[in-house]
């Protein structure tokens, strides 16, 4: 069964080697000293809640909550903060920078292991999120386009995924193919976030396959936003020999060899500027048939529903 991970930061080896032996029976435990390096591990580890000291070297507990919880692929990770006894202003300034609970040191282990059970029922009760990128999940993907169609909004929805990206599973491993989907959420984020309105939603489907929600005015922006970023930072992610052939190789369905291009990025945009849309199962079906045309482009590319029914072919 898999255990939750927890990032457990403090400059007291001694508080460390207490919290280690507390926590390391029913969770997966990492460690660091200071401010800089808990950053380091929270990108590389991905843990599922952080307990932090409030006075650390480099970057206090407060620097490096603020941090995170500036991040929206990481600002709904639960963090408990470690303040000494009786110092009020740590509790009131942890709690204000972002911290979900403080404990006082030093603590009762029970105490401590109760509050993390609790915090992660909340949390994962609260929070529907994809668990990579923490992006809002299915759940809320469908209330949310099910409130734009009760509240009778003109909207514009994005559906998006990644060209060849099962090929670049296969010749560079899943922690690669994360890492690229991790990229592309935050390209998306950016994206909306430049060129979107306040209020806009990103919601992620699963594996390489992103919604975004906004204004018809606004979507052909955000989208050439997107395509722009992606295709340059698409060559990053692979090794130098692939990147000065521009293709990887791998095996189709009859196991032939073929040369597969880099990855790239396919939008179907649903709007209903033209046509009414009443269910939200009508939005999925338009926004999948758009992406599909527009995979058969070159390279990445979005299309823009303009038809005023599904009759409608031109």
């Amino acid at each position: 069964m898999r255990r939750d991970k927890i990032l457990i930061v403090d400059d007291d080896p001694d508080i460390l080697d207490v919290l280690f032996l507390t926590l390391k029976e029913q969770y997966e435990v990492f460690s660091a000293q200071d401010g800089e390096e808990a950053l380091r591990l929270v990108q590389t580890k991905s843990p599922n809640l952080v307990i932090l000291d409030y006075k650390m070297p480099k970057l206090d507990g407060k620097q490096v909550c603020q941090i995170l919880k500036k991040d929206i692929l990481l600002q709904h990770m639960p963090i408990i903060m470690l303040t000494g006894k009786g110092e009020v202003t740590d509790k009131v300034e942890g709690i204000n920078a972002g911290a979900d609970d403080y404990i006082v040191k030093p603590f009762e282990p029970k105490e401590l292991l109760a509050r993390i059970k609790m915090i992660l029922r909340r949390t994962e009760r609260d929070l529907d999120a994809n668990p990579l990128t923490h992006l809002p999940g299915n759940v809320s993907i469908l209330n949310e386009l099910q409130s734009n169609i009760d509240n009778k909004k003109i909207f514009a929805v994005g559906y998006l995924d990644l060209d060849k990206f099962k090929s670049y599973n296969d010749k560079y491993g899943f922690e690669h193919g994360d890492e690229v989907i991790k990229e592309t959420a935050r390209i998306i984020i950016k994206a909306v976030q430049d060129f979107g309105n306040p209020g806009d939603f990103i919601g992620h489907i699963g594996g390489d396959d992103f919604v975004f929600i906004s204004s018809p005015q606004r979507v052909d922006k955000i989208c050439q936003k997107i395509i722009q970023d992606f295709e340059n930072a698409a060559s990053s992610f692979y090794n130098e020999e692939d990147r000065q052939k521009g293709y990887i190789t791998g095996k189709d369905r009859q196991g032939k060899e073929q040369k597969i291009p880099l990855l790239s990025v396919s939008i179907g945009v649903v709007t209903n500027v033209a046509r009414q849309i009443q269910h939200v199962a009508e939005i999925g079906e338009i926004g999948a048939e758009l992406k599909e045309y527009a995979k058969r482009l070159e390279r990445s590319n979005y299309i823009k529903d303009k038809r005023k029914s599904a009759a409608d072919i031109s």
